[in-house]
């Protein structure tokens, strides 16, 4: 599937809704993704676990252990961390943010960008930097965690380049007024149809009843309806996996496409699972002016072989679905309630970025965790063969940085990558860094990638 393949001139659009924290926000509506391949099922339709769970609101303090453990083990907190990170003065004002939440792809998408460019779309100005750091996170993949990151970094960069990071299609809670997928006039119609033809859409749950509701129209409706409908059913059909790892990467091109010029050069700074997507994004979009891609803990192959993936693979593909009832009942706590339950989570940190605990929270949204979860769950079926293929078109752009402890990407991975490309940028964490660095060494990390970068910078 191309870079421009299956994206919606209708679903594609971005629009920003509003811009700020995320207090008072109301749980948004969960998009599903109906019709996928069999081997990787679809998350459920969320209004049917919250009907479920009515029924088990007075077990809702009893609940709390497994949500917590399930964040715990995907952010890889129960991996040691032997280094520190470098901080900064207490007294030092944090560098302001543009923060904004757009529909991307038809899915609400969290952005936050670090400098004065808040539009880097319009080739006619004169202003445009020449290069872009974007960042592409890990799974979760919610904007917050890369906060602290990504000001460093701008900080390092001497605030000469904007960075900025893009959440995942549906990993961010929406702010009130704002749903989790985008409202299209196709539902809107659909809305007019009467109950006893079974095509009337819910809120709760349009995008999958959409998707049967339109292939079952009686001919005597069908008939009547606009052409542009089938042609907006047939875009929403080939975008209804956004939510999944392939749609991820659509995503993520679809974004630079509507969002930045052409002519602006990428530096791509990838964690995790975003290793993987940026790999793809090198591979299908050539086009892609990047001049570096730093690959941070890179789950790129046999993910549900690793030891972490042995371990949850049989919970993210088989479980899955079960662990959805205590993290809807969590969604009832009070906020305060939620971020002790994030600190008690954390608890074996030295330092935590206080930025961590507020976006954990948004772990305890059926919706963000349902969207999380299924995007996990295809993460542990699909990353089995490493591209090598792609690392050796791209050699020359890539720097791999792999941890000595990290149980996502054990260090044999890393001896394997060594050898096939001896001669790549290829690195091992000698600071005992975790996997997931975002939560307390984002300083440590942007001061080595300032420092690997400081070459390439200096000849633009």
């Amino acid at each position: 599937m191309s870079a421009r393949e299956g994206l919606s001139p209708r679903l594609g659009r971005s629009r920003t809704v509003a811009a700020g924290g995320g207090a008072g926000l109301s749980p948004p509506r969960s998009a599903q993704a109906e019709g996928a391949a069999p081997a990787h099922p679809p998350p459920p339709p969320a209004a049917a676990l919250r009907g479920l769970a009515g029924c088990f609101r007075p077990a809702l303090a009893d609940s709390a252990g497994p949500g917590c453990r399930l964040a715990a083990a995907m952010l890889g907190v129960g991996e040691p961390a032997k280094g520190e990170a470098n901080m900064r003065s207490a007294s030092e004002e944090p560098v302001p943010l543009h923060e904004e939440f757009i529909y991307c792809c038809g899915a609400a998408t969290h952005v936050l960008k670090c400098g004065p460019w808040k539009d880097l779309s319009k080739d006619e100005s004169k202003n445009l930097p020449r290069l872009l750091f974007m960042i592409i996170p890990g799974n979760p993949g919610l904007a917050g965690y890369y906060r602290t990151f990504i000001q460093a970094l701008y900080c390092g960069l001497n605030q000469q380049y904007p960075v900025w990071v893009v959440s995942h299609a549906g990993h961010c809670k929406p702010p009130s007024g704002m749903e989790m997928i985008e409202v299209s006039d196709t539902e809107t119609l659909m809305r007019s149809f009467p109950n006893d033809e079974g095509v009337h859409a819910s809120r709760t749950d349009a995008t999958y009843r959409l998707f049967y509701n339109i292939k079952t129209l009686p001919t005597s409706y069908s008939d009547s309806l606009p052409s542009h409908i089938f042609y907006d059913y047939t875009d929403i059909k080939e975008l209804e996996d956004v939510f999944g790892l392939n749609g991820q990467v659509e995503h993520k091109l679809n974004f630079l496409k509507k969002n930045v010029s052409k002519d602006i050069k990428l530096v791509l700074i990838a964690h995790s699972i975003g290793c993987y997507i940026t790999l793809e994004m090198m591979k299908r979009a050539s086009e892609l002016q990047v001049l570096r891609s730093v690959l941070l803990f890179p789950t790129i192959e046999r993910m549900a072989q690793s030891p972490q993936g042995k371990l949850m693979t049989p919970l993210l593909c088989k479980l899955r679905y079960v662990l959805y009832m205590p993290v809807y009942l969590l969604s009832f706590l009070p906020e305060g309630v939620k971020a002790s339950l994030v600190r008690f989570a954390l608890r074996g940190m030295k330092t935590c970025d206080e930025s961590s605990i507020t976006t954990s929270v948004n772990l305890f949204s059926l919706d963000c965790i349902a969207n999380i979860l299924y995007m996990a769950s295809q993460e542990m079926m699909k990353v089995v063969e490493r591209d090598s293929t792609t690392i050796k078109q791209n050699l020359k752009k890539l720097i791999f940085y792999y941890g000595t402890g990290d149980k996502w990407c054990p260090q044999h991975y890393y001896d394997e990558i060594k050898m096939d490309f001896p001669d790549g940028d290829i690195r091992l964490c000698e600071k005992g860094l975790r996997h997931a660095f975002v939560l307390d060494a984002s300083k440590e990390m942007a001061a080595m990638i300032t420092d690997w970068l400081r070459d390439d910078l200096t000849k633009l």
